[in-house]
């Protein structure tokens, strides 16, 4: 007690003087000396001044040689961190020298160029289901570098999934899809910003969680799910890119009523009969189908956020895998929308 209380006082000595952190630990060493020494004058009879400092030697050589281990220990982490190259991660504003390597192919495009990259790195962009569609888009827009990500879900990666929903792995079966997927863009792209929603979207939450993007894809396999997100898009003003797969078949279009495009209640405005549009898993679909149109979807996503052709408002692209057709028809916003005949009104 008596070693410990004068270690103690010289510690508080060194702090109430602003001694610095090198300065109180020489004080200590000579204090450690000190206490061998006189172990060392007195061994190996015992007296009562080494009894009162501990009445070991080998107590104050343990503790001595510890000491020495644990700050040896302590300088080589240290150094080790200092050499130590940092690893890429997620930027704002410049880009890093690596990723203009990554994205020439972007940069030297004439319709995209420096300035549509430095837009895809500056967007924010919800996807809306990490499944069959989900997996393709997540992962072309990580590769095409668009700076902040977010993709919503509630289900878990199942074995039967793995037949189209490329962005999972058999590793992470049972793993929530949007873990699974973070996982696989941040390894295909460090430099963005993934935000996995971890949840079902809901009324309720779509509207917040909206507002903090630019711009909705939505890959989800039922309707009502697909009704909820056009009517939040259309709320929140934002453009929504849809797409939809069905065994051999799949179509996409751009739905934007704020900028004169129809909305998806205005080309659908009511569901299909029950067992008209069967989900995935009772009609079965080709594994291929979901990269095409998921593909299809990314690219269009990439054209809207660089201004680059011309975007789908006003087009629904159906794709025909079994007979190799692609089809166009032209949809036209109707003025008596129950989702977006007010933003109609607006617009004139």
């Amino acid at each position: 007690m008596v070693v410990l209380i004068l270690a103690a006082a010289l510690v508080g000595l060194g702090l109430f003087l602003k001694v610095p952190a090198r300065g109180i630990w020489a004080m200590l060493t000579v204090f450690w000396l000190a206490l061998v020494g006189a172990h060392l004058v007195t061994y190996p009879a015992a007296n009562p001044v080494s009894e009162a400092i501990g009445g070991s030697l080998v107590l104050w050589a343990g503790l001595g040689v510890a000491v020495v281990v644990i700050q040896l220990y302590r300088r080589g982490l240290a150094a080790l961190r200092a050499r130590a190259v940092a690893a890429p991660g997620p930027s704002q504003g410049t880009f890093a020298p690596a990723e203009l390597d990554r994205y020439a192919r972007h940069i030297v495009l004439r319709e995209v160029g420096g300035a549509g990259q430095k837009r895809l790195k500056g967007a924010k962009v919800l996807v809306v289901g990490a499944g069959g569609l989900g997996s393709p888009v997540l992962l072309y827009l990580t590769a095409a570098g668009v700076g902040t990500i977010g993709v919503i879900d509630d289900d878990v990666v199942s074995n039967s999934n793995l037949q189209r929903q490329v962005i999972h792995t058999d590793a992470r079966i049972g793993q929530p899809k949007v873990f699974s997927a973070q996982a696989a863009m941040r390894a295909l792209n460090p430099y963005v910003i993934v935000r996995p929603y971890n949840r079902r979207l809901t009324e309720a939450d779509a509207g917040p969680l909206f507002a903090d993007y630019d711009l909705i894809l939505d890959g989800t396999d039922n309707i009502a799910t697909r009704y909820m997100v056009n009517a939040a898009a259309v709320a929140a003003h934002k453009p929504l890119i849809s797409g939809a797969i069905a065994q051999w078949e799949g179509q996409l279009s751009l739905y934007d009523p704020a900028r004169g495009a129809p909305c998806f209640a205005c080309v659908f405005p009511q569901a299909p009969a029950a067992g008209l549009a069967p989900a995935c898993a009772e009609a079965g679909v080709v594994g291929a189908l979901p990269g095409v149109v998921g593909a299809m979807m990314a690219v269009e996503a990439i054209k809207e956020i660089t201004g680059a052709g011309q975007a789908l408002r006003g087009r629904l692209v159906i794709y025909d895998a079994l007979w190799g057709e692609n089809r166009q028809i032209t949809v036209t916003r109707r003025a008596d929308c129950a989702v977006c005949g007010a933003v109609h009104a607006a617009n004139g």
